[in-house]
Order: C-alpha cells, then sequence, then structure tokens
C-alpha cells in the first residue's frame, strides 16, 4: 500500500512534517500540507520554510544534552530534591546497548526531513530568486548543522537527502549507516552550497534567529576543526576552518558584547552584536522549558539562601520570587571550588551557589540563572533565545585553530578573558599546544555555562582532552567507544541494515 505523503518516517528514522506560519509568532501546527501547493503557493511554500525554524527550537534540550551533559560540567553534582535520572545518564556515562540515551538519533531525523522538503521544494516554488535562494541558503547551512551534531554523537549515520515522499513496503525506510568521512563530506557540500547561495550577504534579521551567512561561516571553522582533528584532514583543513573564521570576525557587525550579562538580556535581542544565529523563544508562542531541573521549586526557595558571605543572605524567593522548578542536577564541590572566582563576571550571570541556613551555610544546591528569563505580569517568563553561535565562540574556535596549526593563539583568548575579568585581567601567553588547548578549554568552561558546549569542545579538542576532565570512573581512556552514542535493539531489530556503534 503506498501514501503519497506520509507524515512520520515510521519505525526507523523517525520523520515528519511539521507546518507553521511565515512569522514564528504565528505558528501553527497542521494535520496535512498538499506537497503540489507549495508548487503553487508562495505561502504555503513559505509555511514550509518557517516550519522547520519552529521545529528545530524543539530541540534546544537535546542539543544541551548532547552537547554538555557528558562532559565534567555537571557530574557529581548537589541538588535538593531526587535527582534526574535522565540527565545523570549522560555524565555517569552509564550507557550501553541497552542503557540507550537519545534514542532514535534523538529523533532529529524528522527535522532533517522538513529540511529536505524545503530543499527539494522550494526551486519549482513561486517566490523571487532572491527569496528562493536565501532560503535554500539558511535549509543548506541548517542540514549540515544537524548532521554535523549527528556526526558527533553517533560517528556513521544514516544519510538521507530527500524527503518521505512515498513508501511503498518498510523496505523502502531502511538505510545503513555510512561512513564519518562521508557524513563529513556531506556536511562540507552543504556548507558550499549555502555560501554559494547567500552570495556574499552578510545581512542579518534584527533577531537572529534565521540562519545566516556567518553562521554558515561559523560551522565551517567548527566542522573543519572537527574534521581535522578527527578525520586525518590535518593542516589543510585547519586552513580552511582559519579562513573561514576570520572572515567571521572581520564582520563588523559582530562583536563582543561589554558585559556579559548583556549577551543574554532578553530585552537586548534586537541586534544584539554577539549573536550570529539563536534559537527563538517567546511569549505567547514558546518559552524554554530545558532548564528545569536546574532551578529550584517554589518550597524550597524559601528555605534556602542566597550570598551568606556577603552576612547579609538573602532567601531565594526573596530575590527570584517566581521561580519554578526542580533542583535535580548541579555542580560538585570541586567543580564549585574550580569555577569560585568573583573576579570573573560570567559565573554570576551563569549560575548562583543555594545554601542551607545551618551552621557554615552548607552549599545544598546550584540555581542556573543565564536563562532564568525574567518577572512579566506577575510570571517567571522564560523568552531568552538560545544562542547556537555567538562570536564569543568564534574568537574561541580561531584560537584552537591557531594552536593546532602551531600559532599564537593568544589575541583571541585574551580578547574573551579582558570582557570576563575586566582591565586588570592576567593576560595569557603563548606556551604549548597543550598549554594553549587547556587555555582555550578553561574558557569554554566559564563562557558557555549551560549552552551545550563543553563536551563539544572537549571532544574537538582531541581524545586525551576529554578523559583528563570527565571521571575515570565514569569514561575510563580503555573505552573510547563511549566517546559515541550507540543505538536502541529495537532499532536494530527494526531494520536489518543498520548495524550498531562499534564497540557496542
Amino acid at each position: 500500500m503506498k501514501a503519497t505523503r506520509i507524515l512520520v518516517f515510521v519505525l526507523v528514522l523517525g520523520m515528519g512534517l511539521f507546518s507553521c506560519q511565515r512569522q514564528l509568532e504565528e505558528v501553527t501546527p497542521q494535520t496535512s500540507l498538499n506537497q503540489q501547493l507549495a508548487l503553487t503557493d508562495a505561502n504555503a511554500a513559505l509555511t514550509l520554510y518557517t516550519g522547520v525554524y519552529a521545529s528545530l527550537r524543539t530541540y534546544h534540550g537535546t542539543l544541551v544534552q548532547l552537547g554538555e551533559m557528558r562532559s565534567d560540567l555537571w557530574a557529581d553534582g548537589l541538588f535538593t530534591e531526587s535527582e534526574d535520572a535522565g540527565l545523570k545518564q549522560y555524565w555517569s556515562h552509564n550507557i550501553n546497548a541497552t542503557n540507550v540515551p537519545a534514542g532514535n538519533w534523538g529523533g532529529l531525523y524528522t527535522l532533517l526531513d522538513r529540511i529536505n522538503t524545503v530543499i527539494q521544494l522550494f526551486p519549482q516554488a513561486p517566490l523571487d530568486d532572491t527569496r528562493r535562494n536565501a532560503a535554500l541558503a539558511e535549509m543548506h547551512g541548517l542540514r549540515a548543522y544537524v548532521y554535523y551534531t549527528l556526526l558527533r554523537s553517533w560517528g556513521g549515520v544514516p544519510i538521507t537527502t530527500q524527503p518521505v515522499a512515498a513508501v511503498g513496503s518498510l523496505t523502502d525506510l531502511y538505510r545503513e549507516r555510512a561512513r564519518p568521512e562521508e557524513v563529513m563530506a556531506l556536511i562540507k557540500s552543504d556548507l558550499e552550497q549555502s555560501l554559494s547561495l547567500f552570495a556574499g550577504n552578510n545581512a542579518f534579521t534584527t533577531k537572529r534567529v534565521y540562519w545566516n551567512r556567518a553562521a554558515t561561516l561559523t560551522l565551517k571553522g567548527d566542522a573543519y576543526l572537527w574534521s581535522g582533528t578527527h578525520l586525518g584532514g590535518g593542516a589543510a583543513d585547519f586552513g580552511v576552518a582559519k579562513a573561514a573564521l576570520e572572515e567571521v570576525k572581520a564582520l563588523p557587525t559582530l562583536g563582543l558584547q561589554t558585559t556579559y550579562a548583556d549577551v543574554f538580556d532578553p530585552t537586548r535581542e534586537a541586534n544584539n552584536r554577539e549573536i550570529i544565529f539563536a534559537l527563538n523563544f517567546e511569549r505567547n508562542e514558546a518559552v524554554m522549558g530545558a532548564y528545569g531541573s536546574f532551578l529550584v521549586n517554589t518550597t524550597q526557595a524559601g528555605t534556602l539562601v542566597l550570598n551568606p558571605e556577603s552576612g547579609t543572605p538573602a532567601a531565594v524567593n526573596a530575590v527570584y520570587p517566581l521561580v519554578a522548578g526542580a533542583s535535580r542536577v548541579g555542580m560538585s564541590p570541586a567543580m564549585l571550588e574550580r569555577l569560585n572566582d568573583p573576579t570573573d563576571q560570567r559565573l554570576r550571570v551563569s549560575f548562583r551557589t543555594m545554601h542551607r541556613t545551618t551552621a557554615g551555610y552548607p552549599v545544598a544546591g546550584v540555581l542556573l540563572t543565564k536563562f532564568i528569563g525574567r518577572v512579566d505580569a506577575g510570571i517567571q517568563l522564560y523568552d531568552q533565545d538560545f544562542p547556537v553561535y555567538r562570536y564569543a565562540e568564534v574568537l574561541l574556535l580561531l584560537a584552537e585553530v591557531n594552536a593546532k596549526l602551531g600559532q599564537n593563539p593568544s589575541a583571541e583568548i585574551n580578547a574573551i578573558r579582558a570582557r570576563a575579568y575586566g582591565s586588570g585581567f592576567t593576560p595569557y601567553a603563548n606556551g604549548s599546544l597543550e598549554a594553549n588547548l587547556n587555555a582555550i578549554l578553561e574558557e569554554y568552561l566559564r563562557e558557555f555555562i549551560g549552552e551545550g558546549k563543553r563536551w563539544w569542545a572537549l571532544r574537538r579538542a582531541g581524545d586525551a582532552y576529554v578523559f583528563n576532565a570527565v571521571d575515570p570512573r565514569y569514561l575510563p581512556a580503555a573505552q573510547p567507544y563511549k566517546l559515541l552514542l550507540p543505538v536502541t535493539v529495537t532499532m536494530l531489530n527494526t531494520d536489518p541494515r543498520l548495524t550498531q556503534t562499534p564497540g557496542y
């Protein structure tokens, strides 16, 4: 039995189609969309296009978990309620063939199907060439980003560049895993198509929540650093990465915000010069929900205090009267000690420690404040945009590529430190490759708390840096296969062409 258009990629890749209006605030799910309508109606075509962005932001939690939770940042943390077992599975690396986080490829093939649909239909859609090419440039960039996320998480993955338009039998859905080199080749091809279609246009929308040329260039630098480190590209790929990142660095519309807190201020999102591309969250549309386990419930907020070292501790609910969530994940005492630096303006913005009122005010847990939102009409509104790429990361990526090319990364490291510590900061001086990469990783740790970056930074630096950072009780160097995730037994049983991640 053949379906002319299926909304869900049954059993194997979990693909689907979700539609929304041109403006993100007008997003409304639809149960079906006639493919031919998109070929004759510009509004229907743009519905498909904007639907990709509405879908992408639903992966906010997935991006944070894949990019951060396997690192050392949240391991063995202090919390006040029952522990979030799902997040613990990531940082404890309690992962095997029958205990798999992010099953079904994290659902990312659903998003890929929506992107593939736009890429297939837009060449024939009734749009002017400028609008068509801009949308296709964005979609090729986004497809490269999704495949890069898959590659870093699972290694070789199935490649599909066509939307699911018809299914004659289940065998039509079977997909073998491509080699990592083949996945990277697709990523690089999409990056070049994206740049070609942007045709040198470096414009941003007022809120930078649509993929753009600078995002493609930043991803190019990121991906070529990965392929240079892990896929044999070496100095040649590092050179390509450096050229792309230098171009982003030179854009006059980008730069570091003078004050770190302004990067995340929901009232300063318009033309925020540090943001390159972000997921859009808005009141009455969609708000953040990925950080519930990094907050505190309303009852405990009245029994815990902030700032006991000041001599006048304040109850958490006095400072944040409307914040609600759960304290189910946190930082370890060792990590808190490592990050205990009152001169670093990033830390107070990113998190605060909650203390009990017993003698000595022991730390009870951590409150993630970077994305805590704002009070609006009597509610705590979690409407901050989530940065996927921002200028600070361009600097650290450039520092990394300089280090790996045997060049001096200190200018970029010091630009990050100057903003963090002010005029009295201690400059970094060029050292060995190991010293340089460790300095870069230290800035990643402090700069991007909660942004889904720490694990990727460790992985991109090289396997040795992962094993140095992560507790060997959880990720021993003798088990390098655990750097990648397995697939579930159900997936293997469903698709006879699918194979398990090597090592599992």
